[in-house]
């Protein structure tokens, strides 16, 4: 009897020990780059080093991630084309900037769409999200997950924005996108389109008068050192979307899609809870700073949304009404249960 359990037991090790094995050998040693904007120390950073750290511990230290932080490996579109060319494996993107590749992910660019960072978590994070990213795979690239870069504000040297009349005739620069460049154009602004890591020396010789971003941006970049107004505008909420190239992606064995797959969905819970964290309280660094902050009342809010009436129904129509009317769905459902 004690024969035979010890014969059983022997069985049972040396499966688990080949069942090991094999998931061992499913992991290749690799490391993969992926490239952001921002630096280590703002939100977007913190949680593409919790992705690397669990990529790492999940794969048994065989696969890492090295992150290339600050626009070093140039601007985003640059970085997209890279990775559907294969020579750049991740990077991290306002999920606005993909429009030019699949014109729907304009829904999520919609201004004043969303009133909490809570109802764009209940759109990315169910179908329309996935919708989008499945629209990814022919155009060389992978969506992994969203995470957030926040709400959007302006910043300018000439003065606060308290009303429609205050965008006129600031050089204002703006993303790489032409919703965006329209808004503003729309509102009186003078738009310049221009790759992020340009910003801040356009901004210290006077090139442009201002920007907008995020608090948290704002404060990570130092935009505080070179702007006098911040003007709490709120206009666009950005999910951003963490993307892979689809030639990277399709070298992976089943196990190691796993591992960056669920690695990145902790780290997307992680990286959105830093930055609604943040998010408060750089805005009394940036006070504190020197920055003059103002709110912008809703009566204005709501004179800059009819002035923009225009553009929003420009690209609703572009996007199409039946998504539009679907991510419409999730935020009024999101709202009833608030």
């Amino acid at each position: 009897m004690k024969h035979l359990k010890f014969l059983l037991a022997s069985i049972v090790v040396g499966s688990t020990a080949l069942l090991s094995g094999h998931a061992n050998a499913q992991i290749s040693e690799r490391t993969l780059r992926w490239a952001q904007q921002n630096s280590m120390d703002h939100p977007q950073g913190m949680g593409a080093k919790k992705f690397a750290d669990l990529v790492e511990q999940k794969s048994g230290g065989k696969i890492k991630v090295r992150i290339f932080p600050g626009g070093q490996l140039g601007g985003d579109l640059q970085n997209v084309s890279a990775l559907q060319g294969g020579t750049l494996d991740l990077m991290v993107l306002n999920a606005g900037l993909l429009v030019g590749i699949v014109k729907d992910f304009a829904v999520l660019d919609l201004p004043f769409l969303f009133n909490t960072a809570e109802e764009a978590d209940a759109v990315v994070d169910g179908p329309v999200g996935q919708k989008l990213f499945d629209k990814l795979p022919e155009k060389g690239l992978v969506g992994l997950g969203y995470f957030e870069l926040g709400f959007r504000n302006v910043t300018n040297s000439k003065r606060p924005i308290t009303k429609v009349e205050d965008f006129q005739g600031i050089k204002l620069r703006v993303l790489q996108s032409p919703l965006f460049i329209d808004l503003f154009n729309t509102l009186g602004a003078n738009t310049v389109a221009m790759p992020f890591p340009e910003v801040y020396t356009a901004l210290e010789q006077g090139v442009i008068d201002g920007q907008e971003n995020p608090v948290t941006v704002i404060f990570d970049t130092k935009f505080q050192e070179v702007q006098k107004y911040l003007s709490l505008t709120r206009h666009i909420y950005n999910a951003q979307s963490v993307i892979m190239g689809k030639k990277t992606w399709d070298k992976f064995s089943d196990e190691e899609k796993k591992i960056i797959q669920s690695s990145l969905d902790e780290a997307e819970t992680y990286q959105r809870q830093v930055s609604r964290q943040k998010s408060t309280q750089v805005l009394e660094d940036l006070k504190k700073a020197g920055m003059q902050v103002n709110e912008v009342s809703p009566q204005e809010i709501s004179r800059i949304r009819e002035k923009i009436k225009p553009v929003v129904d420009k690209y609703t129509k572009e996007v199409g009404d039946a998504l539009a009317a679907e991510v419409n769905a999730e935020i009024t459902k999101k709202r009833g249960t608030n």
